[in-house]
């Protein structure tokens, strides 16, 4: 199996909520272009091939999830 580079460096978390779309982005340094891999349950790993490291994370409904969370 390939190695993945995943948080190796302290670099810092960007993040953006875009609350009309309850999306939450967060991006490892600064955002740049990626390769989108779905792992799931809303989740998009954002990965950088030439490096093969993750350089961020999409998750979507992040605001339902939680809610739908609460209530149990």
């Amino acid at each position: 199996m390939e190695a993945v580079k995943i948080l190796e460096k302290r670099d810092k978390i960007d993040w953006e909520y875009d609350e009309e779309g309850d999306v939450l982005y967060l991006s490892i340094g600064k955002p740049r272009k990626a390769t989108g891999v779905d792992i799931g349950q809303g989740v998009i790993v954002r990965y950088d091939e030439k490096k093969k490291e993750v350089v961020g994370l999409t998750v979507l409904g992040v605001r339902s999830k939680l809610l739908e969370s609460l209530r149990k």
